[in-house]
């Protein structure tokens, strides 16, 4: 007797195949999300995420296996055949998102040397297609929303279960075609751009040789080899259950993004002395709060002040070519590169356990805009004295915005 949770009918058995799943996720989850009305300031908070999972995942999918072939390595056993089959289509996802399929296809043997050309990766087509509707480059961003989803495709991915693999490789990418012609949409319609000028999104679903063509084929052969007709309603109820997680994130993006510029969520700006001797990254948001002082040392030295607590700093090399600089009080510690004299960040007098970072130091790709206000420290104790009563007192009626454009 059939269950009256089953999908599917006893004497009619289903015919599990992508375009039937397909119709099921939109049954379910209605149209994309990023379908929607986008503007351009949003588009520029959604691009950098998506460039982040864009960059990771084929790697992260064409590794998942790794843990099983390592249990089998540790009982000595045959690799099983479903984790042969998931593995091959993994890697063969991963060698066309990385350009190696389309070059082979288009040169034949002739084509293998020019796979270390990275400037076909898929991501970085699409660093280019950003770069052409912002007017500067990005960088991607691993939010903590973008890093949890990739989480759980990898835990989906690398799981034991050969119809959960099986299900999350096919959900990913038939939620890709969905997605990436969506956002394809979205994009010419909000910067009245060509379709076919952007390179990232023609190559996945535009022309008569897109590369989810490829991806929906060898993800749907699983389902042939994996899925047995009695496990079928199992299947795609693990296959809606990880389509959903893709939808999700997604859905979470556009959320982010329609937020106000009170959003603060931060990411990581890269910075560097002049001679690049000493590296650092600092967490701040996008659009950086910036303070011009008038103290001697700053109108000298020019340093452009992004005043942030201690654990927002890190140090990535070059500690050992720091050298310190201190006067006056002798509170402030400023710290110079020893080898071009450049200042990029020390800890100021007014917080001594946290950082100031000089803004002109940071990488201006991740930077949105910098909204700068004059604090006057020639007259530095009667200004702070007056920060701590008012904190918008010290600083000058006199407001600038400075756009930052990546040269």
């Amino acid at each position: 007797m059939t269950s009256q949770a089953s999908r599917f009918a006893a004497d009619q058995p289903p015919k599990i195949c992508c375009e039937y799943l397909t119709e099921q996720a939109r049954a379910l989850f209605g149209p994309h999300p990023f379908a929607s009305q986008l503007s351009e300031d949003q588009v520029a908070r959604v691009l950098p995420e998506y460039l982040a999972m864009s960059q990771a995942f084929p790697y992260l999918q064409a590794g998942s296996q790794g843990d099983l072939i390592f249990d089998a390595m540790h009982h000595n056993r045959d690799i099983a055949r479903d984790i042969e089959l998931t593995s091959v289509v993994a890697n063969f996802i991963c060698w066309d998102e990385t350009g190696g399929h389309g070059r082979i296809l288009q040169g034949g043997k002739a084509a293998l040397p020019d796979i270390l050309l990275t400037e076909s990766f898929h991501s970085n087509l699409l660093k280019k297609d950003a770069s052409q509707l912002l007017g500067r480059a990005i960088l991607p961003n691993y939010s903590s929303r973008t890093k949890q989803y990739l989480h759980s495709l990898y835990a989906g991915l690398s799981s034991k279960d050969s119809l959960v693999r099986c299900a999350y490789m096919v959900a990913f990418e038939l939620h890709a075609a969905d997605m990436i012609q969506s956002l394809w949409t979205t994009l010419a319609e909000t910067f009245k751009a060509q379709p076919d000028d952007l390179e990232y999104f023609r190559s996945h679903v535009g022309g008569e040789d897109p590369a989810e063509k490829y991806h929906g084929e060898m993800t749907g052969r699983l389902i042939g080899e994996l899925v047995q007709p009695d496990r079928s309603d199992r299947f795609l109820n693990e296959f809606l259950q990880a389509y959903r997680v893709s939808v999700q994130w997604c859905r979470d993006l556009i959320a982010i993004a329609a937020r106000t510029g009170d959003d603060h969520s931060e990411i990581e700006h890269h910075g560097s002395c002049h001679c690049g001797s000493v590296k650092f990254y600092v967490r701040a948001p996008r659009e950086l709060s910036g303070v011009r002082c008038n103290c001697s040392i700053c109108q000298m030295s020019g340093f452009l002040h992004l005043l942030v607590t201690g654990d927002k700093l890190r140090i990535e090399r070059g500690e050992e070519f720091l050298t310190t600089y201190q006067f006056n009080k002798n509170i402030a510690r400023h710290t110079f590169c020893r080898l071009c004299g450049v200042k990029p960040f020390y800890r100021p007098r007014s917080n001594p356990s946290g950082f100031s970072v000089n803004i002109r130091c940071l990488d201006r790709r991740t930077i949105a805009r910098v909204r700068i206000t004059e604090f006057d420290g020639e007259h530095w104790e009667q200004a702070f004295v007056s920060m701590h009563k008012d904190p918008e007192s010290c600083f000058e009626d006199q407001r600038s915005e400075l756009e930052w454009r990546a040269q």
